[in-house]
């Protein structure tokens, strides 16, 4: 009888232990994460993961230390892209942090939608703490109805379908310039060909690499392995 207590002992004090192991364990990434500089990553349903793709994967391989990605939404229901992912947010609109080091609006087939205008107060925020705020595909012409395109350079999808959905709200035409990608001041606009671009640009105004290093994965993933030489990790 001795025996069996001693065995439910020695059981219930390794049970113990690696319970507060495992807190210990998440306390230190809580720590580790909240050290880190946010990027918030805004989807809505139907959003165009293709679009988030190279940013998201080369913010973490070249930033890791410096940035933690995270994802919100209108709600924290899940969200289907157009290739069929379905991706959990870590915030909804009510929780996301407003202390962030980049906005970062991903394309898809939601943005004319009235619920999308609901996040304009972090495009706000982002705009006038001049945080890094990209927007690729419809989330650029997005951007214009903002009004925060007025008076930098910019792209987008088509610069007549941004002057009709925009209205009033853009004045911008003269800085619209026809290429895959532009960063002017804090600001990332690109159109929907053209991920890889937007990547590049995102990565540079958030400095998480030196910029040839940068430049070197950029090639990699544009001219392929044949092509171009393996960066370096």
């Amino acid at each position: 009888m001795l025996i069996i207590k001693e065995i439910i002992s020695i059981f219930l004090y390794k049970k113990y232990l690696f319970k507060s192991s495992k807190v210990f364990i998440l306390n230190i990434k809580y720590k580790e994460d909240n050290m880190k500089k946010t990027i918030l990553f805004f989807v809505l349903d139907k959003y165009s993961d293709w679009e988030s793709a190279y940013v998201s994967c080369l913010i973490n391989a070249l930033g890791e230390s410096e940035y933690a990605i995270k994802t919100f939404s209108l709600s924290k229901e899940p969200v289907k892209s157009l290739g069929g992912f379905t991706l959990i947010p870590d915030y909804d609109l009510a929780t996301a942090p407003k202390d962030f080091e980049g906005l970062i609006l991903i394309g898809g087939m939601s943005w004319r939608t009235e619920s999308a205008k609901k996040v304009k107060p972090f495009v706000k925020i982002a705009f006038e703490n001049k945080k890094i705020l990209g927007g690729i595909c419809d989330a650029a012409g997005f951007l214009a109805t903002t009004g925060v395109l007025n008076n930098i350079r910019h792209t987008g999808n088509d610069l007549n379908d941004i002057k009709q959905w925009a209205g009033d709200s853009y004045s911008g035409e003269e800085k619209y310039i026809l290429e895959p990608a532009i960063c002017d001041k804090n600001i990332i606009t690109a159109n929907g060909t053209a991920p890889l671009e937007f990547a590049l640009e995102v990565l540079k105004a958030l400095k998480v690499a030196p910029e040839q290093k940068i430049l070197e994965w950029y090639n990699f993933h544009k001219y392929g392995f044949y092509e171009a030489p393996m960066p370096e990790i």
